[in-house]
């Protein structure tokens, strides 16, 4: 886990470096900062509409005695998209888009409880090989 966790903090910086010099390079500098800036700030403004549109239907459910599990869960997606769409770079900008919009999240839900399934399922049998902790 922390060697992909360091070649993620290495190679990514990495790549969107490279992807900002290639798009400098043919748009120029300064229309390349402001896409980048444009970027961010349209990424906060996406961020803020969907959380708040999440919390509202958490609101809802709360309040007819849900538990709004799926919601807390988007909650978290958002709040993930939000810091990749505020970082600078065209790579981060692009999943944090994918993670915000809600039909390409609900893939990313359903991939990632299908792992935390086979990361439980994995831990079980092992807690159950060797008896206990």
């Amino acid at each position: 886990m922390f060697s992909k966790l360091l070649a993620l903090f290495i190679i990514l910086p990495l790549l969107e470096l490279y992807v900002i010099i290639e798009v400098g390079a043919v748009l120029g500098a300064l229309p390349t900062v402001l896409f980048v800036v444009f970027t961010a700030v349209a990424g906060a403004f996406l961020t803020r509409l969907e959380g708040l549109r999440t919390l509202r239907r958490m609101q809802q459910q709360i309040m007819v005695g849900q538990m709004p599990a799926e919601e807390l869960v988007n909650s978290v997606l958002i709040c993930v998209a939000g810091v990749l769409l505020l970082t600078p770079g065209f790579l981060t900008d692009a999943f944090g888009l994918l993670v915000l919009i809600p039909p390409t999240r609900h893939v990313l839900k359903r991939w990632l409880r299908y792992r935390f399934n086979q990361y439980m399922r994995t831990r079980t049998m092992e807690t159950i090989r060797f008896g206990g902790l």
